[in-house]
């Protein structure tokens, strides 16, 4: 008697299989703009509604930043839907911003029928050539039995390893043939750990360090006990932690040994102290350009200091320097390893550690600045004020160098800030954060360039009820590249100004709520009624043209380059 034929075996369409392939693999959420190259996918997404919930964003680019939101907060890839030709394009933003950040991501794009590939037809692109360089793999399904292999190989690839992002392209037609194939089991990412030589060697090293400094990013966070078992770690051996660029929320900011975050907004000292250091330890981070200060902090590409390299992906590893001991291995196989290690005596240390941290402490007083909005005493509330579970979102400008120096971050998972500085990353970061974490609160600090060029994803928020909260910074400019050009070219002032909208007005345009703050003493009134609100909301903040940056006004910085 023969056997009936199971389910997942019978005749389906390639956009059911597709559909399957995401559940299968873990997928919650879908972010998307619809359209018409892969209407087959939204039809079998239909069917899967109460497994896989579909956000429709307002351009590509918010889908894409919301889905790499979602990948920086869960470790698994955010999963982002767009239209050929213009809607890839438009995502390519976020992209770059994973493959930059490390973001485990999934960009699937529909493509043009078999038919009519390689003739330039409606919207063509190809993919391999137009994201090879920035995509971890880039793979159209031409087969549509062969989907559940292809599927399952990106989310591999995808986490494993530097976590980044995977490219699929699905033609139309491919979508809608029907075929028999199986599904695939569950992905697993690859895990590295350290070797017993290898952490012998860090301790003797730990050992005979004199001014020791641990650097900590994002990566290869795998479990929930790895920031304990680092943050003891550094308690027992008098280790100061820093973090990498925009990693604030990798190590308790109010633990005695947290000492600062390196990169835009960071204490010139902690700088100063990275470069006399004699041992780094650097964890779960590659040396990008701005939390190495443009590669300034350690000579490449063999640094002065002693550095071990802890990392999950060997080909990151001596990429820009040369470690003295490289260690292969997650951050979480890294941390139960040292944890299970003796505890070095660092009582001669002790000094150095005591006054990086006076430093890091002494740093984060507001100071004064021009105008009736103090932008530092603002952030101040919120840090004292907030649960410490907030999630806190911005894109790039220059205010962001105020919310790195004055906001403090005391769990993971409550910095999403990108690693890239693309702007316009804050409103769709925090959808699709208040998506994922419904009951927390989700904050977007944006300058008023950096809120227009995704504000339309605060419509998203409305649209599905997510009472983010968004703090715009309005100065009417440009603040970071007027910077530069008044610092290169003082008083040429050309294409950095703004005019924009009464940032209130836009938000209850919408159906949001909306407020204008214009002095520093009237905010945190205006900030309980935005949470008492319980719906989107924009508050925006009037600040003074003069207060250019968080080191100098607009005249100083003018005047320092004219002498």
């Amino acid at each position: 008697m023969a056997l009936p034929t199971p389910a997942r075996v019978q005749e389906r369409t390639g956009a059911q299989i597709f559909v399957e392939q995401l559940k299968i693999h873990g997928a919650e959420v879908v972010f998307c703009v619809p359209g018409e190259s892969y209407l087959a996918i939204l039809d079998a997404l239909y069917d899967a509604s109460e497994s896989i919930k579909l956000i429709t964003c307002r351009q590509e680019g918010g889908a894409a930043y919301a889905a790499d939101a979602y990948g920086k907060l869960t470790g698994k890839p955010g999963i982002c839907l767009v239209t050929r030709g213009p809607g890839a394009s438009n995502a390519a933003a976020g992209l770059h911003t994973a493959r930059q950040d490390s973001t485990p991501l999934l960009l699937c794009i529909g493509q043009v029928p078999r038919r009519q590939s390689n003739r330039e037809a409606f919207q063509e692109i190809d993919y391999r050539a137009m994201f090879g360089s920035i995509a971890k793999w880039v793979e159209q399904i031409e087969d549509a039995r062969r989907i559940p292999e292809v599927v399952s190989r990106a989310m591999q690839i995808a986490t494993s390893g530097r976590p980044g992002p995977v490219v699929l392209v699905l033609p139309e037609d491919m979508q809608r043939d029907l075929v028999v194939t199986t599904d695939a089991a569950t992905y697993q990412p690859a895990s590295a750990a350290p070797t017993p030589q290898s952490i012998e060697t860090l301790w003797q090293l730990l050992r005979e360090a004199e001014r020791p400094m641990m650097l900590l990013g994002r990566e290869g966070w795998t479990a929930p006990e790895a920031l304990t078992q680092i943050e003891t770690f550094a308690s027992d051996n008098a280790l100061p932690a820093a973090v990498s660029f925009r990693a604030q929320d990798q190590f308790n900011n109010d633990h005695p040994n947290y000492v600062g975050a390196l990169g835009v907004g960071g204490n010139p000292k902690l700088n100063q102290r990275m470069r006399e250091a004699d041992l780094i330890l650097m964890i779960g981070t590659r040396p990008d350009a701005l939390t190495v200060n443009r590669y300034e902090l350690m000579e490449v590409p063999r640094p002065q200091q002693k550095l071990i390299h802890v990392y999950p992906d060997p080909n990151e590893i001596g990429r820009v320097y040369q470690p003295h001991l490289a260690i292969c291995s997650t951050t979480a196989e890294f941390a139960a390893a040292v944890a299970a290690g003796p505890t070095i005596d660092g009582s001669h240390r002790l000094t150095w550690l005591h006054e990086a941290r006076r430093d890091f402490e002494e740093y984060i007083v507001p100071t004064p600045t021009p105008g009736d909005v103090n932008l530092g005493e603002v952030l101040a509330f919120l840090r004292a004020r907030l649960p410490h579970d907030t999630i806190i979102s911005n894109g790039a400008g220059n205010y962001t160098a105020w919310c790195h120096r004055y906001l403090l971050f005391r769990r993971p998972g409550t910095q999403l800030a990108p690693i890239n500085g693309t702007m316009g990353y804050g409103v769709p970061a925090a959808v699709g954060a208040q998506l994922l974490f419904p009951d927390r609160t989700v904050i977007c600090i944006a300058g008023d360039g950096c809120f227009l060029m995704n504000g339309q994803e605060f419509a998203t928020a409305v649209r599905y009820n997510l009472p983010i909260i968004c703090v715009v910074v309005n100065n009417n400019m440009l603040g970071t590249i007027r910077m530069h050009q008044e610092l290169h070219f003082p008083g040429r002032v050309s294409g950095t100004m703004l005019t924009n909208p009464n940032f209130a007005a836009y938000a209850e345009a919408f159906g949001g709520h909306g407020e204008v703050v214009e002095k520093t003493g009237d905010f945190p009134a205006a900030f309980e009624r935005a949470i008492v609100a319980k719906k989107p909301a924009i508050l925006e903040l009037r600040v003074d043209p003069e207060a250019l940056s968080v080191a100098r006004t607009l005249s100083e910085v003018r005047a320092g380059r004219e002498k």
